[in-house]
């Protein structure tokens, strides 16, 4: 095992879990964590209402924030290795946009409420869930069927941003016509959160979630193959074709969920697994992903706990926090890019 990695684990262990520790105690209703304690292990609080707001709402929230960043910064450590290109991320393939779309839809059928949608056989916020996940795969659909038909990775590249492109030009057209209540229904719904996962959903999100964070460890053999090279890959054994259409499947699963249940979030899966490759110094996906993952974890619950404003009772939106941490990061790889290995 990479000697940094040996030391990373442990360390990386105990950060998730004190900010996971950190996201329920930590609000804008302020809760001693003697109390969060209490509530966790079935004691009375010394207020009713906040073995709700610990059990309903902040709980469901840390474990969304955990999984969905591990899920964002799995699929963009697949992507860029999938690539070879630093700069790819999970809605660079405009699943995101799709999601998008699905969701600028819904809430221009629903009369601009999140709340009303009774002539869908799915109403409220399910029904947002629902059309994001229909309109990401949707667009995982296009990208399968023309990743069978190109076989050049930057042309399936340019495929995927076009269809990207085309996605956001209806959602502006939908927005042009919607009245002023329904833009800001999905300008909300675009700002990201984690706190849009009940606790009844939960176990939904993390079978989800779980099964393609599973299937993205499968792929770790080869990944490493194709740091080598599709020829290289090739004569290893490795059949590309398969390959390319089980890392597409697999980053557009975990993409799609992801913004289906919580908002198109930007940054973690672009800047996370450069993160985990400064600090590994390796390229080796055995240690690299399980790395990128815990790290994807970390910064999400720490953005999940910057967003509410010191002192005051107000959340800042995610994607106002995310660029805080995942920019700087981009800007240090974008500037020092011949000292890092990538792909060898």
């Amino acid at each position: 095992m990479n000697r940094r990695a040996f030391l990373l684990y442990p360390l990386l262990a105990l950060a998730l879990m004190a900010l996971f520790a950190g996201g329920l105690a930590y609000g804008a209703v302020p809760i001693p964590p003697e109390s969060v304690l209490d509530i966790l292990l079935g004691e009375e609080p010394e207020r009713v209402s906040w073995r709700h707001i610990v059990l309903q709402s902040r709980l469901p929230q840390a474990f969304t924030a955990m999984l969905a960043g591990a899920s964002l910064a799995a699929s963009g450590l697949l992507l860029q290795t999938f690539f070879r290109n630093p700069l790819a991320g999970p809605s660079i393939l405009g699943i995101s946009d799709g999601a998008n779309l699905g969701v600028a839809v819904v809430t221009l059928y629903s009369g601009g409420s999140l709340s009303r949608l009774a002539d869908l056989p799915v109403s409220g916020y399910p029904a947002i869930i629902l059309a994001a996940f229909v309109g990401a795969c949707a667009v995982l659909g296009l990208i399968l069927y023309f990743s069978s038909r190109v076989r050049n990775n930057v042309m399936l590249l340019i495929i995927g941003l076009m269809i990207g492109y085309l996605a956001s030009s209806v959602i502006s057209i939908l927005n042009f016509y919607a009245s002023t209540d329904k833009v800001h229904a999905y300008v909300m719904w675009g700002l990201g959160n984690f706190s849009g996962v009940s606790l009844a959903q939960l176990p939904l999100f993390m079978l989800c979630s779980s099964g393609g964070l599973f299937f993205s460890v499968l792929l770790i053999k080869p990944l490493n193959a194709l740091l080598l090279g599709e020829s290289y890959a090739a004569n290893l054994g490795i059949r590309i074709k398969r390959t390319r259409m089980a890392i597409l499947l697999c980053t557009g699963a975990l993409t799609a969920v992801t913004t289906a249940f919580c908002g198109p979030v930007s940054f973690i899966g672009l800047a996370v697994p450069h993160i985990a490759r400064l600090l590994l110094g390796s390229s080796n996906h055995k240690t690299l992903l399980p790395v990128t993952l815990l790290i994807g974890s970390c910064v999400a619950l720490l953005c999940n706990i910057l967003m509410v404003t010191p002192g005051m009772n107000t959340i800042l939106p995610l994607n106002a926090v995310t660029p805080l941490i995942g920019a700087p990061v981009i800007i240090y790889v974008i500037i020092n890019r011949k000292n890092i290995q990538y792909f060898n």
